[in-house]
């Protein structure tokens, strides 16, 4: 698991290291509580790679050719 995904998950949801280890049972609290301490020690390179992996979504997304499919009842 990424840092990101966590921190991503945390700001998302607002979830605290507890709700965090809920949803992810096999991170320990002192990992969790580990990427959040890297997090705010590394802020900005953190926040950066978040920025890149959401830009890089929006560009994909953008040069898909085709649609999702969608189902319809018959």
């Amino acid at each position: 698991m990424k840092i990101t995904e966590i921190i991503e998950a945390q700001m998302a949801y607002g979830w605290s290291p507890e709700e965090i280890h809920f949803r992810h049972p096999y991170l320990s609290m002192s990992q969790i509580h580990s990427f959040l301490a890297y997090y705010w020690d590394s802020k900005v390179e953190v926040n950066a790679d978040i920025e890149r992996s959401f830009e890089y979504a929006e560009r994909m997304r953008k040069q898909a050719t085709t649609q999702p499919c969608i189902l319809k009842e018959v």
